[in-house]
Formats: C-alpha cells, sequence, structure tokens
C-alpha cells in the first residue's frame, strides 16, 4: 500500500510567520499550490497557511445574536469566535491568519489514512514530519496525481 513518503512532495515551499500577507497570494498562485507550512527560526513547523485562510479575509463577520432581557444583554455565539475572525481579516502576516493547531502525518501514514483526514477534517494541506522536521507536504493534487497513474 502506498503512503505518506511515496506520494508527497518533497521539495516544501514553506514562508515565515512575518511572511507578508499581501505576497502570500502572488506564492501560491505562481507554484500551483493551496497552501504551505509555516516554519519558525529552526526550522520547525508552527503552523499551516492555505487559500482558505486568504479567502477569510474576504468574507464578512457574522456578529453574534444579542437580546436585551431584564437589563442583561444575552449573546448567542462566541465573542472569542468573533475576536478571531476580526484577527484573520485584519492580519498582515502569515501569523495572523495561519492555523497553529494543524495536523500532521508521517512518512509512513497509509494512503487511505491520509485521504481520510483530508475529507473528514476538511484539510488541504498535510506536513509531512520525521519527529519534529519537515520532510515533506501533501495536498489533494499530490492524491489526485497518484490515483491518475
Amino acid at each position: 500500500m502506498l503512503c505518506a513518503k511515496d506520494i508527497m512532495t518533497k521539495n516544501v515551499i514553506t514562508v515565515t510567520p512575518d511572511f507578508a500577507v499581501d505576497k502570500l497570494a502572488s506564492l501560491l498562485w505562481e507554484k500551483e499550490i493551496s497552501g504551505a507550512p509555516v516554519i519558525d527560526a529552526e526550522g520547525l513547523v508552527i503552523g499551516v497557511v492555505t487559500e482558505s485562510d486568504l479567502i477569510d479575509q474576504t468574507k464578512k463577520i457574522h456578529i453574534p445574536t444579542m437580546i436585551s432581557f431584564l437589563d442583561s444583554v444575552i449573546m448567542f455565539g462566541s465573542a472569542e469566535k468573533v475576536e478571531k475572525e476580526i484577527g484573520k481579516i485584519t492580519g498582515t502576516t502569515v501569523s495572523d491568519i495561519c492555523t497553529k493547531k494543524f495536523i500532521s502525518v508521517n512518512e509512513d501514514t497509509p494512503l487511505d489514512e491520509i485521504a481520510t483526514i483530508m475529507a473528514e477534517k476538511a484539510v488541504h494541506t498535510l506536513p509531512v514530519l520525521a519527529g519534529q522536521q519537515l520532510v515533506g507536504v501533501i495536498g489533494k493534487k499530490d492524491i489526485i496525481k497518484t490515483l491518475a497513474k
């Protein structure tokens, strides 16, 4: 059975946390990728940034519904979620918009498990790690390319 090391892209395009958001769209477009791992100064993966993160910058903010009742205000929804959305919309660096709680796989993760993660978790870019070291990345195009062969 095929696994991550068989289908991953080994020449990984990465970005740093201080990479400008306005340059990110151009990078993703020019390199024909849907996302990139975010690495720190030590070369460790600290997040993943994707096309979806860029698209989030142009969406409408959903303000929670509030009801005034007996001199109290009851909010339906999460103020924390609104704050996070505002942070993404106004973000100027990759650090502001990237997903810091990312999912990764190791080199021996089977293809069916990778496909399941991508489908069930709505993940488009999976860093492949050997320990804490980035050794590759798998995008949906890598899976499609493998299926086409």
